[in-house]
């Protein structure tokens, strides 16, 4: 493998649409020569969001991070490392599973939650499946996107990196959600 998509921020095109992908922008947090693994980060879970509220006593939203292991629950951390089992994604961000060192954080104000974002699931591929799918245009690559993670993003965050894009990309953040009504 020559080159690694880690850090990069992928778009779907309006070609995805029906599922999870749909207008998804998905933050690549590890690839190499097995796969990659990445995290929506703007399709809110409303559902888990009202799960989490119940046994946190506190709001807390809860994104689809992909259709993989939705019984898993991740967490990527702005800042400070507040436990020792942690990926980084780069030297402001780390991914983690460590609820209980997430949750002790919160209530002992290590961290607040707005440094934190949750993720149901991820997004997974096999090896070279993210390369041919960014070949065949299913995906655009962001290579450097001032992006802050743990904003709570939603809909609005594909169209938004779209239009900044410029060019066809405009036409694509225009087109209707179903682009058969195009």
């Amino acid at each position: 493998m020559n080159y690694s998509y880690k850090g990069k921020i992928l778009i779907s095109t309006p070609d995805i649409s029906g599922d999870i992908f749909s207008r998804s922008v998905v933050l690549i947090v590890d690839h190499n020569e097995e796969g990659a693994f990445g995290l929506i980060l703007n399709k809110k879970n409303t559902n888990m969001s009202a799960r989490l509220l119940t046994i946190f006593g506190f709001p807390v939203d809860v994104y689809e991070g992909g259709p993989v292991e939705n019984d898993k629950i991740f967490f990527i951390n702005k800042g400070k490392k507040i436990t020792e089992n942690f990926s980084e994604i780069n030297d402001e961000y780390y991914l983690t599973e460590d609820i209980e060192s997430v949750v002790t954080g919160i209530i002992s104000e290590q961290i607040s939650v707005e440094e934190i974002k949750v993720f149901s699931g991820y997004s997974g591929w096999a090896a070279q499946q993210l390369e041919s799918e960014i070949r065949k245009k299913i995906w655009t690559v962001v290579d450097v996107y001032n992006l802050d993670y743990t904003l709570p993003n939603d809909h609005h965050l594909w169209k938004n990196i779209m239009q900044n894009l410029g060019g066809e990309f405009l036409l694509w953040a225009n087109a209707p959600e179903d682009i058969s009504m195009n």
